[in-house]
């Protein structure tokens, strides 16, 4: 019944759409024949509704994938930049912390691990709402920043570099197989700053999967169990993403490209000094309002991904 709502909903609004033109068409052809210029201004201006809502329509064509509508895990890493670059990571979890907001989605911190001056070494996020893996998964890459950092004695200009994955979470109707055999779980105490209880228990829930290495740490539930749940959502999740990965010779490639979190792999910069400016490298889509950016409005930018937009200067860009 959730599926026929969902197709009966998309049905409705292509033939709204469909009607709207066939109205403006009519309508023009009035005009025309009667030299009506009020009826053809009437006409032309109805069309910019009807653009927004075809543009609404191959939006959601494009957030049709099987795992689109799901709730995602992000994983934020600092690269080249040293305290910069955790700093850098601080800021993206604010800005798709504050996007998340926008959007009406819950954010919460799965995992982090604060570095020694500031920002993260590593932060994971979990991001409940609808599509969120839809949307986010257009901001898969290494992400640049340019600036006066505010860690040098001298203020000079410093570059940073962070990377940026997600991954859907995956629910009970698709069947992830994890023999025991191939995942090592144990509970350790909490590394972070923490609460009373945090660090004095060992709650905290480590889990590798020994076949491809990968290592989930969780501390932010209460108690192990909680932990231990949360742990092997993400692991599945991962799992699911690596799978699909194998499948998908362009997202293989997108993720081939962003292994060196440096200089020549990013997806966007984002300057703050000299001059102030956000570029998608991908689409060419850029602004001047980078407080705006940072602050999560970042639907220009994933939007023209998604719609599969493509910066004809892109290798010029690049260099």
């Amino acid at each position: 019944m959730k599926e026929k709502s969902t197709l009966e909903a998309s049905v409705g609004a292509f033939d709204k759409a469909m009607r709207g033109l066939d109205d403006a068409q009519t309508l023009l052809e009035l005009a025309a024949e009667m030299n009506d210029e009020a009826s053809a201004q009437e006409a032309e201006g109805s069309l910019g509704s009807l653009e927004a809502e075809v543009a609404k329509l191959e939006l959601a064509r494009m957030l049709s994938g099987p795992q689109d509508h799901s709730n995602c895990f992000m994983d934020i890493n600092p690269g080249a930049g040293g305290t910069d670059s955790m700093d850098w990571a601080a800021m993206l979890m604010r800005m798709y912390t504050r996007y998340g907001e926008t959007k009406g989605w819950k954010v919460e911190i799965s995992d982090a691990l604060p570095g020694e001056e500031a920002g993260f070494k590593n932060v994971s996020l979990r991001i409940e709402g609808e599509n969120a893996y839809g949307y986010l998964k257009a901001e898969v890459g290494v992400h640049r920043l340019v600036r006066i950092s505010p860690f040098d004695a001298n203020a000079r200009r410093q570059t940073a570099f962070a990377s940026v994955d997600v991954y859907p979470e995956v629910d009970d109707s698709i069947q992830i197989d994890l023999p025991e055999k191939d995942y090592e779980l144990k509970f350790i105490r909490g590394s972070g700053a923490g609460g009373q209880k945090v660090n004095k228990t060992s709650s905290t829930a480590q889990l590798r999967h020994l076949p491809t290495g990968i290592m989930i740490t969780c501390q932010t539930e209460r108690s192990q169990s909680a932990n231990k749940d949360m742990a092997f959502q993400i692991l599945r999740g991962r799992l699911y993403e690596l799978e699909m990965k194998k499948r998908d010779a362009e997202r293989d490639a997108a993720e081939a490209a962003k292994k060196d979190i440096s200089f020549g792999s990013q997806i966007r910069s984002y300057v703050l000094a000299p001059y102030r400016m956000v570029k998608d490298l991908r689409t060419g889509v850029e602004t001047g309002n980078v407080d705006k950016v940072l602050d999560g409005d970042l639907d220009e930018f994933v939007t023209a991904q998604l719609l599969g937009v493509k910066n004809p200067n892109r290798n010029a860009s690049a260099d």
